[in-house]
């Protein structure tokens, strides 16, 4: 099923690391629940896309995030899993040396 190209503005997110939101250019965040909103934080515009249901994207399928944003309004990307030890790399002292 191939759905209807979307010019769409892509925000990120200020309160979570890779987290992101798609929505129609025309529409904005006007159909962005409030809630949603609200644990997003401060949208900050990322960038403008056209996205046509073939369009390779990064982190997400064209055809999901076009099928979203026809029926919700928005696409909410959320950060990749990241793995344990990946987290390790972020601590700011010498625990992430020793064993648990």
């Amino acid at each position: 099923m191939s759905l209807k190209p979307e010019i769409c503005s892509i925000y990120k997110s200020s309160k979570k690391d890779e987290m992101y939101i798609y929505v129609r250019k025309s529409d904005a965040l006007s159909r962005v629940p409030s809630a949603l909103l609200a644990m997003f934080g401060a949208p900050k515009l990322f960038g403008t896309l056209l996205i046509t249901s073939d369009k390779k994207l990064a982190r997400a399928e064209a055809q999901q995030v076009l099928g979203d944003i026809a029926e919700k309004g928005f696409y909410l990307q959320m950060p990749p899993v990241r793995e344990d030890y990946m987290l390790d790399l972020y601590r700011p002292d010498e625990s992430k040396y020793q064993q648990e």
